[in-house]
């Protein structure tokens, strides 16, 4: 019984120191201890509760990915697609799919929020002990490069977890360690940098938001975190379990032990209560949206539109349906540096087009894909994932 406690010390560690559909939570039932309720839309405006897009009561529908077939999993274990105690959600747009893992596995599942079907990505990469509170993986977002990343409590592991054509690949990118001036606010400590959730940039950087407060920004490519300060504005019991970016490019936090969400400027580290005033437990938060994206997607028109957004067949469509657009259009390929890597000649003929254009020699990336008119004015950009 005892390592049944440890998720629990967790999510409380707060209180010892200081709708659209594309914002998502792991809600718990009102209890004090982790029991899994559901995955529901939240609106990320006021902090209140959507619909349900599955529930721990619903039959699940798993397919294995390895055996290739539909699977009956033991739901007297810790380590199903409906366990007690989950933590790590990130939304995967592109597919519209919900990926988690529960707490005490090293499963991963894909829950795709229009079918409610569950693909097991079963692996032996995620090195998950049930009694190993550091092993937990508590902290999960989907990076500007498309692929999804989770980091477990200690840091000692940074899972990668990339598609290529229908099958799922998870890496281990290494150690998390901390900044020489992170001092005594370590990430790797217990008390000041374990549970909560963490977010991503538009440079596929992370911010790890702890259960304490404490907020650590992650390079992924030099495999650490530095401390960046501690949330002001909110309880000193507050434990934050939740962090997701909304439209606005603010962080939304939230808290397992049932209290309001908040919105964080990450450059102040500021929050401010949402006013929803509903209080739900919330064990993590997922969304679309990225933090410092100064090149979200935008359309000036209604009918113009590229897809799709997940390229991994070497090209993308360029639909037109609007009488105001006439004439000559260029479409522009740019990397996240701004460099332009792409670019091709449109033509519309009464406010139609439908082309199909060539993606030549681009690596697997994230990409802005930006179409004017003839007088420079950007007509649409928008964001691609290219996972050839």
């Amino acid at each position: 019984m005892k390592k049944h406690l440890f998720p629990l010390f967790l999510l409380v560690l707060g209180a010892n120191v200081q709708a659209q559909q594309d914002f998502f939570a792991i809600a718990g039932k009102d209890t004090s201890s982790i029991v899994f309720s559901d995955f529901r839309v939240m609106n990320a405006a006021n902090g209140t509760s959507g619909e349900k897009v599955f529930s721990s009561e619903e039959t699940a529908k798993v397919f294995s990915q390895d055996r290739k077939g539909p699977v009956a999993e033991d739901k007297n274990s810790y380590s199903h697609s409906q366990a007690v105690t989950m933590a790590a959600l990130a939304y995967d747009p592109s597919n519209n799919n919900l990926v988690y893992m529960p707490m005490f596995s090293s499963n991963i599942y894909v829950l795709n929020a229009k079918t409610k079907e569950i693909t097991l990505v079963e692996n032996t990469v995620s090195k998950i002990t049930s009694c190993d509170i550091n092993s937990h993986i508590t902290r999960m977002a989907t990076g500007y490069d498309g692929n999804i990343y989770a980091l477990n409590n200690a840091g000692t592991q940074l899972l990668q977890i990339s598609k290529k054509g229908n099958q799922y690949i998870v890496s281990d990118l290494g150690i998390i360690t901390d900044d020489a001036s992170n001092g005594k606010n370590s990430f790797t400590a217990m008390e000041t940098g374990f549970g909560g959730d963490m977010i991503a940039d538009a440079e596929n950087n992370f911010y790890v938001f702890s259960a304490s407060g404490n907020v650590f920004k992650v390079t992924a490519k030099e495999l650490k975190a530095k401390f960046v300060g501690k949330i002001s504005g909110i309880p000193d019991n507050y434990s934050v379990n939740g962090s997701a970016v909304n439209s606005k490019g603010k962080v939304v936090i939230a808290s397992a032990k049932g209290d309001n969400l908040y919105e964080v400027d990450l450059q102040t580290l500021q929050a401010k209560a949402l006013p929803g005033g509903e209080k739900p437990h919330i064990y993590d938060l997922a969304s679309r949206y990225f933090a410092n994206d100064r090149t979200s997607s935008v359309s000036a028109l209604a009918n113009i539109d590229i897809f799709p957004t997940r390229v991994n067949e070497h090209f993308i469509n360029v639909n037109v349906n609007d009488k105001s657009v006439k004439g000559n259009l260029k479409l522009s390929v740019f990397d996240i540096s701004g460099k332009n890597v792409g670019k091709q000649d449109l033509s519309v003929k009464d406010g139609s087009l439908n082309q199909q254009v060539l993606l030549k020699n681009l690596i697997n990336g994230a990409y802005i894909v930006n179409i004017t008119d003839e007088s420079g004015k950007v007509l649409l950009s928008k964001k691609i994932i290219v996972t050839q």
